[in-house]
């Protein structure tokens, strides 16, 4: 296996490196302290970012995006969280939506919403899962309860479907422009065989945006509520087929939304343990720099072992997803995608609890990115359902044994 980045991969690195050092830094803390969550939002950094394609970086090249593949777009999204994990998060975000649109959509589709995305710089993407009462449930769907999950409906009205209810902490919620909506089209089966997926402008009659919620962690990043009143949804919004939301994404193997995560992470990581060391080897303690410490020392070691655990893990992902895209049978069914999500929740919460533990010593309170850094991770902790995710990876491999 050679993993050598290619000139183009490099490329882009470097782009994202230079952007994030010169730009999303001098913004990230800042940002991080405004009291108000829909204010926390910075459009300029938007704009400035997908000037240079950090928003349309995994659109093909057919549709106007750059065509970037997974290790490219991994190495983007951590150079990017490196900086700031939410900023980086708000572009990657439209990453795997852009993406499914040119892989699950009709023609049709295609040319009424990526031409837009691609032209305005300002045209963000999110999508509509959870709901007040359903979560989790929704990854994994008890098959005989019709109850459980989604209760957001939709109706069919002859060339529109009217939909009722809400989503809540939608990513994009307050900025977005276009949402991928799921509602339960037929209430009497399991979800998985009852709901249909849409897309949903902002502009649709009787939809608007809710509350932005006030996080602790990822403030930058706008989670909201999305509220439908006889939301007027017409025919040929609807993705695929009426009750199969479940098969939507069918087309798309990128398994990018669990890698996502992944990628992102390995950014804080790298970020909290260039933190460290800086802090280590400037502050002194007792007339000696507290690097020269053994719990320090220890402390740094394990900080940096996970972080490159972690990454030649996402990297090795990365490329197996872009085998996978490029028709390597074998490595279709991978489970690596939702491994390296586990793992990186994992990483994630141990190295930057170690960054807050080595800024502690010597400065006599925490400090401001450390605890930053921290409060970001918190948030992997509910992210992609971690329990469920579980669950479904030792399902597989229980599955690969011949025991269900």
């Amino acid at each position: 296996m050679d993993f050598s980045l290619s000139d183009e991969q490099r490329g882009w690195q470097m782009k994202a490196r230079e952007f994030a050092d010169t730009e999303i830094s001098k913004i990230s803390l800042q940002r991080d302290t405004v009291a108000v969550a829909r204010e926390t939002f910075d459009w300029n950094i938007i704009k400035k970012g997908s000037k240079i394609g950090f928003r349309t970086l995994a659109l093909g090249k057919e549709w106007g995006g750059h065509g970037a593949d997974i290790v490219t777009q991994v190495l983007v999204m951590s150079e990017l969280a490196r900086a700031d994990s939410a900023i980086a998060k708000t572009f990657s975000q439209c990453w795997k939506w852009s993406h499914l649109i040119a892989s699950s959509c009709t023609d049709d589709q295609k040319n009424r919403f990526l031409k837009p995305f691609v032209e305005d710089d300002t045209y963000l993407l999110g999508a509509g899962n959870t709901e007040p009462n359903a979560g989790s449930d929704n990854r994994m769907p008890p098959e005989d309860d019709p109850k459980a999950g989604y209760k957001l409906r939709a109706e069919r009205d002859g060339d529109f479907w009217v939909l009722n209810g809400e989503k809540c902490f939608i990513a994009n919620g307050s900025v977005a422009q276009l949402f991928f909506i799921r509602a339960r089209t037929n209430p009497h089966v399991s979800v998985r065989d009852g709901s249909t997926d849409f897309l949903v402008p902002t502009t649709t009659p009787g939809f608007r945006i809710g509350k932005v919620f006030n996080k602790r962690g990822w403030r930058f990043y706008q989670n909201a509520e999305l509220i439908f009143e006889n939301a007027r949804i017409p025919h040929t919004n609807l993705i695929g087929t009426v009750n199969g939301g479940a098969q939507a994404r069918a087309t798309d193997i990128s398994h990018f939304n669990e890698f996502e995560l992944a990628g992102n992470a390995l950014g804080v990581c790298q970020a909290a343990c260039e933190a460290a060391m800086r802090h280590a080897t400037t502050i002194k303690q007792g007339g000696k720099f507290i690097s020269t410490q053994q719990l320090t020392q220890k402390r740094l070691a394990e900080m940096h072992l996970l972080t490159e655990a972690l990454r030649s893990y996402v990297l090795r992902t990365g490329w197996e997803r872009d085998q996978a895209m490029g028709g390597e049978a074998a490595l279709r069914d991978s489970p690596n995608a939702a491994f390296v999500m586990i793992f990186g929740q994992e990483v994630i919460q141990r190295v930057t609890a170690l960054g807050v533990d080595i800024r502690g010593v010597g400065a006599g309170a925490i400090n401001a990115s450390a605890d930053k850094l921290s409060r970001d991770a918190l948030i992997w902790t509910h992210l992609a359902g971690d329990s469920v995710q579980r669950m479904k990876v030792a399902k597989h491999l229980i599955g690969r044994h011949g025991k269900t």
